[in-house]
């Protein structure tokens, strides 16, 4: 009867030290989606920063305006959150307005080739972040499968692991801003 017990206990540690695992697993997997769209969201900033560089050169005056766009930068990392994100979203938009009202006054920057291709950058990486989202989700809905599963919800609990929320869907991200190349 004691072996009986103990050969339970070692299947039931096992059992544990397997769901752990697994939940360590999958939570890594949600972490490395949200940094898969903290990477595009950089390059996103990244690509608009050399638009307003390039832009400096064609409205001297215009600077200050410019620089306050500039200091904007993703605080985005693999432990934020789907709000964390459409805070940066609102933040990005907001600046990129702020950089489309300078760059409107000057039709010859619009017609540069620098500006065109950065347009384009800048209209790839907000595909890029709306394919990232939808891994993100994707994999967050593994995980919240995973961890309601029975035995796993049993030691998800026990572990402290919780749902993982999702990116909704947002009127502001709906739709990526395309911009007038002309």
């Amino acid at each position: 009867m004691l072996w009986f017990l103990l050969i339970i206990v070692v299947l039931i540690v096992l059992m544990a030290i397997s769901i752990y695992n697994s939940l360590v697993r999958q939570n890594e997997m949600v972490s490395n989606a949200m940094s898969q769209i903290a990477a595009q969201l950089q390059s996103r900033w990244d690509a608009l920063n050399n638009l307003i560089d390039a832009t400096k050169d064609y409205s001297k005056y215009e600077s200050d305006t410019l620089d306050r766009v500039t200091k904007n930068r993703t605080s985005i990392d693999r432990n934020s959150s789907p709000t964390d994100v459409a805070r940066e979203e609102g933040e990005f938009r907001s600046a990129l307005r702020s950089f489309y009202a300078v760059a409107e006054n000057y039709p010859e920057l619009k017609a540069s080739e620098i500006y065109r291709s950065t347009m384009d950058s800048i209209n790839k990486y907000e595909d890029n972040v709306r394919h990232s989202r939808m891994i993100y989700n994707d994999t967050v809905t593994n995980f919240n499968r995973y961890i309601k599963s029975f035995p796993q919800n049993i030691f998800a609990g026990m572990f402290g692991y919780t749902e993982k929320d999702y990116f909704q869907n947002e009127e502001v991200t709906n739709q990526a801003p395309r911009w007038n190349n002309n």
